[in-house]
């Protein structure tokens, strides 16, 4: 039986331990056997700018342990897929650099040999799930819920490192999902804009100006929910949200959901194992409409 690893990454443990649980909650009841591989240490995206052998390296040490493991990596944040996925393309392609960096290797006992598999957690549920699948398993389908997606800049970008796995200015891979559900999809202006997280540590004001602009438009499409699938992401719209509220004197109060987080919903499992304490916008009007759809149950 094919065996799966999860990657956490650094930010998720830290500041959205909510993906986690209700991840690894919806993959349980999924029955996707995982392999837990402590070993797992930094996807290189932090030095990638800076020094090109030692992020592959790192990319290349945790690709080398799911080939010691024998299981294919399912990566929770984006930046972290698009890392590891872009490492393994170059080291694929090139056999000069793939030498240098599996000589890095050898201090850990460690060799990538170009069978690694990634797959972040959106498009496995896409495609090793399916919509008809999940269909099958809603046991209480999201039909009040008008869910906004956010598909953020790194899940299918770069295109070519990801096989055009979906179309990057029209991307329709979370709407699927969110219908699977039972839920509406709510498009809205400016859907492919970035949450502004890329520019937090250089123009904070700018990067929160972004994150306001995409919570009015949503706003304005009167959507529910957002559902999102970047950790990164999820500090700009949740834990920031209340900050922006204040800075803009304005009022969103739009819950924001990991993805895991609105499909355990749709299976029936308890708030409470999916993490949503955590969440600092309470998605309480949201509860109370599962609540009425699954009979009070």
């Amino acid at each position: 039986m094919k065996k799966y690893s999860i990657f956490i990454g650094c930010t998720i443990p830290v500041r959205a331990m909510n993906y986690e649980i209700s991840s690894r909650k919806i993959l349980e009841h999924l029955k996707v056997p995982i392999q837990e591989i402590e070993e797992f240490t930094c996807c290189g995206y932090p030095v990638e700018s800076v020094d090109e052998i030692s992020a592959l390296t790192a990319s290349a040490k945790n690709l080398a342990l799911a080939e010691k493991y024998d299981t294919t990596i399912i990566t929770l944040c984006s930046a972290c897929t698009g890392t590891l996925t872009k490492a393994k393309t170059i080291l694929d392609e090139n056999e000069e650099l793939r030498k240098k960096v599996n000589e890095n290797l050898e201090v850990l006992g460690l060799k990538y040999t170009k069978k690694a598999e990634i797959k972040h957690i959106g498009k496995f549920i896409l495609e090793d799930i399916g919509p008809e699948k999940l269909k099958e398993l809603v046991v209480t389908p999201l039909t009040d819920l008008r869910i906004a997606p956010h598909y953020g800049c790194h899940f299918n970008k770069p295109s070519n490192i990801f096989n055009n796995f979906d179309d990057t200015e029209y991307p329709t891979s979370l709407k699927i999902i969110i219908e699977a559900l039972g839920a509406t999809y709510v498009e809205y202006e400016n859907l492919m804009q970035c949450c502004g997280g890329a520019v937090l540590g250089v123009d904070e004001s700018l990067s929160l100006t972004l994150a306001r602009n995409k919570l009015q438009h949503i706003k304005d499409a009167e959507a529910d929910a957002i559902t999102l699938i970047c950790p990164f992401c999820y500090l700009m719209y949740d834990v920031n949200q209340k900050r922006i509220e204040k800075d803009s004197e304005e009022k969103f109060k739009i819950p924001v959901l990991f993805l895991p987080q609105l499909i355990g919903l749709a299976f029936g499992i308890d708030p409470k194992e999916l993490g949503l304490k955590l969440n600092r916008v309470k998605p309480k009007e949201i509860l109370a409409k599962i609540e009425m759809l699954s009979g009070g149950k």
